[in-house]
């Protein structure tokens, strides 16, 4: 009776020693952003997601730190289109220099061949073009995120090489002669789906990106998985209206591990 009794305590602790651990080892906090923070899940391959540093700053002034935290935490996904709104086109025309022009900045699915087990992603071949509709955007934004790409609306970036916050000049008018780079086109990097990936082919969106605020995120192939890695510089935007913003990106990483899961130092105005 008594082994009995025992046994039962030592199983009724293990049991309240695993639920009391759960939160520990199975499920990991989420990430609270700090002020002048923000955590945006971006690992979905069909998604962007928006950030309005005007409201952030508004909520900021306001005071109102529940709504500040809401969005500062939760973006609205805005799905890239998929559906095809015309003929698909198979073979790229020429601009005349004998590089590739394909279909002249036309919105739609552009699926290319990448030597992913060879020299790599920048060694890629056009296939062919799906038209679809533009991608869609909420009324007010100044950059959108989908996992590792990052454009702004209608803005230009300046990579600096601060490390923190911190370390920045007290305005941005030490940056009023540099040369700031625009949103420029892209249609093989805004990649949508990995379903044939192991055979080189991946389709991207057609859309502009700014390549300097995307590389605060690099994505290598080989290896197969792509490997990431990060550049923890300060960069300076500036909004189409003129004013500035200073941007970092602080980890790419989810609790659990999960890349493109990114939390984001923000200053603005700067």
């Amino acid at each position: 009776m008594i082994r009995t009794t025992v046994a039962g305590v030592g199983i009724m602790m293990l049991t309240s020693c695993n639920g009391l651990f759960d939160d520990i080892y199975d499920h990991p906090q989420p990430i609270v952003p700090a002020k002048g923070q923000l955590v945006i899940d971006a690992t979905s391959w069909t998604d962007w997601y928006y950030v309005d540093l005007n409201r952030l700053h508004q909520l900021t002034v306001d005071g109102d730190e529940q709504a500040l935290l809401k969005a500062q935490t939760e973006f609205e996904p805005y799905p890239i289109p998929m559906d095809a709104t015309g003929d698909r086109v198979d073979k790229p025309t020429t601009d005349g220099s004998g590089s590739t022009a394909t279909q002249g900045k036309k919105a739609g699915q552009y699926m290319y061949w990448f030597d992913v087990f060879g020299a790599g992603f920048k060694h890629n071949t056009f296939c062919y073009f799906t038209p679809t509709a533009q991608q869609t955007a909420p009324a007010d934004w100044t950059i959108a995120v989908h996992r590792n790409n990052v454009r702004t609306n209608g803005g230009a970036v300046l990579e600096t090489t601060y490390t923190s916050m911190d370390q920045l000049p007290p305005s941005s008018e030490a940056f009023s002669n540099m040369t700031f780079t625009p949103d420029e086109w892209t249609e093989n990097e805004v990649w949508d789906s990995q379903e044939q990936m192991l055979l080189g082919y991946v389709p991207s969106q057609g859309i502009e990106l700014n390549r300097v605020l995307s590389s605060w995120l690099s994505m290598e192939i080989p290896p197969m998985p792509p490997s990431f890695s990060m550049n923890n510089h300060v960069f300076i935007l500036r909004l189409n209206d003129g004013t500035h913003a200073a941007l970092q990106l602080e980890n790419y990483l989810s609790p659990k591990g999960t890349k493109c899961y990114l939390t984001i130092n923000y200053k603005y105005p700067y």
